[in-house]
């Protein structure tokens, strides 16, 4: 990731990550009073541009622009499910962004855009981030995660996994046999560290477990574990710990913002503060607002995170007891086995290619039937019905039936958070 072709070709992309490096750099040399002052008067300015330049952030606002900051409306995700170019301010083309969309683990997809010098100074925070972390330049990452299967977009990640100097170890597909695939080829390269899902990491720690592995001796090259995308439990944790005796981090990030925070202790997550300002509502949900995103209004946007705010002696801010997204595994009829965030990539050309979906779970009721609880905008046709079996078929497994209910609302638990997929069935 810190490796110099990277840095040029996010260069020529228009993400200058030299710079961004530089600011970020200025930002932690900061006094803590320094930072909280700059922190502060960042924050009123994203809010004042958006105020200024975005006219649905705007209409969100009302008339006046509040003095107290607490006034400012607090964004939900379905202020965002509608047309990107309505949520773009005016002062930037569409065309000259980074654009994607968030994985719909809450229940709740959406695009978003990001302006690039906001997307390079995300870039650089994490540059910055692994180096003190002892991860240098051409360091090799097996990366646990999944990949679009269509041709366009499975090309573009291989290019970028080679720019980035890491090899994808895809996880639609986490079968012993699979696995035992991914063992014959950490023996043939000398990999620094594993990145990924959580959940999928931690199936492959079981079956290391299982079959008796020793890690060190398959590769010794190996220094840490980097899990992310998932809530790592305690017990996810001691699995990982057996599995390769390897220090864990853990990292809290979000498709919107990138990188929010990274764990220090067991319950414990440090915020990412030169990148995010976070408060909590009355009920400790957590409400995030980007500092450098001046293309889209992320201002106190409910993330649907929930977690105790609070600072330490030095004025570091941290999250306690960080609730999360977690989801269960699909177990298939042949035996096979991917994560729950499967369901991110069947959904997301359906989403790519309408504005139908607005909230959505998934339940596996039998090993070959699931079905689709959709809170949708207007009915599901049977064109997106087919490109959605066409889906589960490409990214599971052929045979699978679904079944599509068009509700009304998602049932939650007391606690707001819901998971993107269920498992019902008796595993």
């Amino acid at each position: 990731m810190n490796n110099p072709l990277f840095k040029l070709i996010m260069h020529i992309a228009g993400y200058d990550l030299i710079k961004a490096g530089k600011k970020i750099e200025a930002l932690q040399k900061l006094s803590i009073k320094e930072k909280l002052k700059w922190q502060d008067a960042q924050k009123w300015k994203m809010a004042r541009h958006h105020y200024k330049y975005n006219q649905n952030y705007k209409d969100k606002v009302g008339g006046n622009f509040p003095v107290k900051w607490e006034d400012l409306p607090i964004m939900e995700k379905n202020d965002y499910q509608q047309p990107i170019e309505n949520l773009i301010s005016k002062n930037y083309l569409k065309s000259k962004l980074y654009i994607s969309n968030t994985s719909g683990s809450s229940g709740h997809p959406f695009f978003f855009a990001k302006n690039k010098e906001a997307h390079s100074l995300t870039w650089a925070y994490i540059q910055k981030r692994y180096k003190d972390l002892g991860i240098g330049d051409y360091e090799l990452e097996a990366r646990f995660y999944g990949i679009p299967l269509e041709k366009k977009g499975y090309f573009k990640e291989i290019l970028k996994d080679w720019i980035a100097n890491r090899i994808r170890f895809p996880v639609f597909d986490l079968s012993d046999e699979v696995f035992a695939k991914f063992i014959i080829l950490f023996k043939k390269k000398n990999f620094t560290y594993i990145y990924g899902y959580t959940n999928s990491i931690v199936l492959f720690s079981r079956y290391v477990i299982r079959e008796g592995i020793n890690f060190f001796d398959i590769c010794p090259s190996l220094k840490k574990i980097i899990v992310t995308s998932e809530i790592c439990t305690n017990e996810d944790r001691q699995i990982i710990k057996k599995a390769f005796g390897l220090p864990i981090l853990s990292e809290y990030g979000a498709s919107e913002f990138g990188y929010i925070g990274f764990q220090k202790s067991s319950n414990i997550w440090q915020v990412a503060d030169d990148l995010v300002y976070v408060e909590n509502d009355s009920h400790q949900n957590l409400l995030i607002t980007d500092l450098h995103n001046k293309a889209f209004p992320f201002i106190r946007y409910r993330i649907g995170d929930i977690g105790k705010l609070f600072h330490n002696d030095s004025g570091n801010q941290y999250i306690e007891n960080l609730q999360g997204r977690t989801n269960d595994s699909i177990i298939l009829p042949s035996g096979k086995i991917a994560p729950g965030l499967t369901f991110y990539y069947i959904s997301r050309s359906i989403l790519e290619k309408s504005s139908v979906l607005k909230e959505f779970i998934i339940k596996q009721i039998e090993k070959d039937f699931f079905i689709f609880e959709v809170v949708s905008f207007k009915p599901i046709d049977d064109t997106l019905l087919l490109e959605l079996q066409d889906n589960v078929d490409k990214y599971l497994e052929p045979g699978i039936r679904i079944k599509i209910n068009r509700v009304d609302s998602i049932s939650r638990p007391n606690s707001g958070k819901i998971k993107h997929f269920y498992s019902l069935i008796n595993q």
